[in-house]
């Protein structure tokens, strides 16, 4: 930093230092900083455990298909399971060198909160194989049968 002496004609020097000024200004920057409370946000999530898997419950080496059913059941190649299944059942298929296909398959009248939930358990495991199939059911939209008619 630069500093002036004046000038040697004998007038009163007319700048104000403002170094000190700076230097008290950044000191308590720093201490509004330090003083700052951490950020402390989380989303708790509350994950199925992994339950073991009964034996009749096949996995694949090729492809797995996963169906979700109207009434909220979970299918894993044709077996009912529960979240907890599904879990152990994702995480036995990462073990599995290449790894399987899984493909997924929500009937028409399934419940969106147990696909929805389906989702965010197979994107938490790190399956990379995955795809969507049967998506041409859904290519028109329609009433359903028992809707009551309206306008």
């Amino acid at each position: 930093m630069s500093m002036s002496a004046g000038s040697d004609d004998g007038e009163p020097m007319m700048e104000m230092n403002t170094t000190p000024l700076i230097d008290v200004m950044l000191v308590l920057l720093i201490m509004f900083i330090i003083t700052i409370p951490v950020a402390t946000h989380a989303i708790n999530i509350d994950l199925p455990s992994p339950q073991p898997v009964t034996p009749d419950v096949p996995i694949e080496r090729q492809k797995n298909k996963l169906v979700i059913m109207p009434n909220s059941e979970i299918l894993w190649n044709g077996a009912a399971i529960n979240t907890g299944q599904l879990v152990t059942l994702l995480q036995a298929t990462l073990a599995i060198k290449p790894e399987p296909e899984l493909q997924f398959q929500p009937d028409p009248q399934a419940p969106y909160e147990t696909s929805a939930n389906v989702l965010n358990i197979i994107k938490g495991s790190g399956v990379t194989a995955f795809g969507f199939v049967g998506n041409e059911q859904f290519s028109e939209f329609s009433k359903p049968e028992n809707a009551p008619e309206g306008n």
